[in-house]
């Protein structure tokens, strides 16, 4: 379950190739979180992979994402000829 959630947002933030350790790191926490059972163990693996997405987050290549505003202004720009 965490596995899963983990592997989906390495590979939304793109960063599986660029940093291979540091993500296979998180997805072997993920998984013993998944397999803890001792409250004590989930929160020292819960707050170790937290750090561990941190890091892949810092070094994530931001995505470019749109909005209203700019698609508005590329349809503008498109209808004028630039």
């Amino acid at each position: 379950m965490n596995e899963d959630a983990i592997r989906r947002e390495l590979e939304r933030l793109g960063v599986m190739d660029a940093h291979p350790g540091l993500s296979e790191l998180a997805l072997c926490l993920a998984r013993s979180a998944d397999e803890a059972t001792a409250p004590t163990a989930l929160a020292a693996v819960a707050a170790q992979l937290r750090a561990v997405m941190k890091d892949l987050c810092s070094l994530a290549t931001p995505v470019e994402e749109g909005d209203s505003l700019d698609d508005l202004a590329a349809r503008r720009a498109k209808r004028l000829g630039a």
